[in-house]
């Protein structure tokens, strides 16, 4: 589970969104995209921070592939978003 340790800190948004992560973490292998896809309002900058500081939670509680695996996540999302800078020609 990622939620932290005090939820009713959270909004409802981020709540959502670390509700999505954990389906992530517990998803069989490739089916990933399907998971992501049947919350397409959550698919923004906001989930993308949210993958990226949850990774560095697992990174530091000594869970690199669980880190790895979210990174990943967040990488690719980030550029179906378009929110990796172009590279300029």
């Amino acid at each position: 589970m990622t939620t932290p340790p005090n939820p009713t800190l959270l909004d409802p948004r981020q709540t959502r969104y670390f509700g999505l992560i954990d389906r992530l973490l517990a998803c069989p292998n490739g089916e990933e995209p399907e998971i992501l896809n049947a919350e397409p309002d959550l698919l923004d900058a906001g989930l993308v921070q949210t993958l990226m500081q949850t990774a560095s939670y697992f990174a530091h509680q000594d869970n690199p592939d669980a880190a790895k695996f979210l990174v990943f996540i967040a990488r690719e999302l980030a550029h179906q978003l378009g929110l990796y800078p172009q590279p300029q020609t």
